[in-house]
């Protein structure tokens, strides 16, 4: 049996239940980070020096943090043909779309803007570096907009890890106050997450106990 240690709340947290999910992978989830703790205990550091979540651990295997490595190690350990392709070449291209995700739109989106707009309180939010960081996020989400104009899903026909990694926080995007560009396709892609059941669970998650107040 898997063990997660992470609140629900986490955004790293998560993609990696939504993918346990998807996956049929059983586990035992421990609320850990902000007013759980856990993350700061000896016990905990031994393992994740970070303090950071998620952590897993596979059975008796040594504890593996870090969300993306994490994912590649459900794929690889227990990922079927459609998500996560045994042919090298079939995975190379899943793999590309995403790190491409992780690398220009979560990380484009989670600290320039979700942690400004949502962390913040209101009185110290910078509206300007908002409005510059959704100009930088938009063209990504363009790149997405035109990909999803010709298939379906991010890598191609069929839903794999790579739309576990830049869907995630299509829901934070989409219910947060903020100006959105105009991406019918990429809008039409995210009505088609909140249909199923693990999105809906596990990233469809209020995230109000984050909010800043004055």
């Amino acid at each position: 049996m898997i063990k997660i240690w992470g609140r629900k709340t986490s955004s790293n947290v998560q993609v990696v239940l939504w993918a346990a999910a998807e996956l049929g992978i059983g586990y035992d989830r421990i609320d850990a980070g902000l007013s759980y703790g856990v993350v700061d205990t000896p016990a905990y550091l031994v393992e994740n020096p970070n303090g950071t979540v998620p952590m897993i651990q596979d059975g008796d295997d040594t504890p593996l943090w870090e969300s993306s490595a994490i994912l590649r190690y459900l794929a690889n350990a227990y990922g079927n043909e459609l998500m996560w392709p045994a042919d090298p070449a079939a995975r190379a291209q899943v793999d590309k779309w995403m790190e491409w995700a992780k690398v220009n739109v979560v990380l484009n989106f989670t600290t320039p803007i979700f942690l400004r707009v949502v962390r913040t309180p209101p009185s110290k939010q910078d509206p300007v570096a908002i409005k510059a960081a959704l100009q930088n996020l938009n063209k990504y989400l363009d790149i997405a907009e035109a990909r999803l104009g010709e298939f379906s899903y991010l890598a191609g026909r069929d839903f794999t890890m790579a739309d576990i990694q830049f869907g995630h926080i299509l829901y934070r995007y989409y219910t947060m106050e903020i100006e959105r560009a105009d991406h019918p396709n990429l809008q039409r892609y995210y009505k088609g997450l909140c249909k199923r059941p693990a999105y809906r669970e596990y990233s469809m998650v209020s995230y109000e106990e984050l909010r800043a107040k004055d």
